[in-house]
């Protein structure tokens, strides 16, 4: 289902201040040098075409001051209303976030983050074609409040797919000393031919259970073209950071 490929796409990376997941808003911050983020996810979406999504692994590592690497392995789902379902491993994501500029010296963070996706060889759900995202993201923090966003372009050209891209913004604010809430929008153009743009937006929250433990969730409806294309997603993860 192509509402579920790009959540998956697009929102699966994660930073040391939560921004990405829950979010399908990414910010420009990697992981912390020489640290691990590892994430137990699942998201999922539902339109007049049926419900589809993903559970898996999201890990990331600081490689350098300025580099963070990732990798996502996840199971893909997807129910349409006319026909059987299926279940299966999706496709697997590789990426590098590099940040190039500094809110410090430079007034707001800013990084490049391609991330490559791979068909999983005879999988049932999501692209039988390998695809690129190329986006940027920005962001700036100050007192208890946080904004990113930006975007790109997905390369995915392949059977019925077509180039397509996206872009959003979100904000946070640390109401709590354990507890972040946030809100976001999104949008993103046709990826397949004869398809529809979407935009959708979502309200989200991180709470730290402690230093290393975390809980994710968002939900949010859309807002453009909803029926053909997300009436409404959702996104839950249990993360260790370390």
């Amino acid at each position: 289902m192509r509402t579920a490929t790009i959540a998956i796409l697009v929102a699966t990376t994660i930073s040391p201040a939560f921004a990405g997941p829950p979010y399908v808003t990414d910010d420009p911050t990697p992981t912390p040098y020489q640290h691990w983020e590892i994430y137990a996810f699942g998201n999922g979406s539902k339109s007049r075409g049926g419900s589809g999504g993903a559970a898996g692994l999201d890990f990331n590592y600081g490689a350098g001051e300025n580099l963070q690497l990732s990798m996502t392995l996840p199971i893909g789902y997807d129910n349409p209303t006319d026909g059987g379902s299926s279940v299966s491993l999706g496709n697997i994501e590789l990426a590098a976030k590099y940040r190039f500029l500094h809110q410090d010296s430079d007034g707001w963070d800013v990084s490049v983050f391609p991330r490559v996706f791979l068909p999983a060889g005879l999988a049932k759900v999501g692209e039988r074609h390998a695809s690129l995202l190329l986006p940027v993201w920005i962001g700036k923090s100050w007192s208890d409040w946080s904004t990113f966003g930006g975007g790109g372009c997905v390369l995915n050209r392949g059977g019925g797919s077509k180039n397509f891209c996206v872009a959003s913004w979100a904000v946070t604010r640390q109401v709590l000393r354990d507890l972040q809430l946030g809100v976001e929008i999104y949008h993103r153009s046709a990826d397949e031919i004869g398809g529809r743009e979407s935009t959708g937006a979502s309200v989200g929250a991180s709470y730290d259970l402690d230093d290393n433990w975390h809980v994710l969730a968002s939900l949010g409806p859309g807002v453009q073209n909803a029926q053909e294309t997300n009436r409404y997603s959702w996104y839950a993860a249990l993360g260790l950071t370390f």
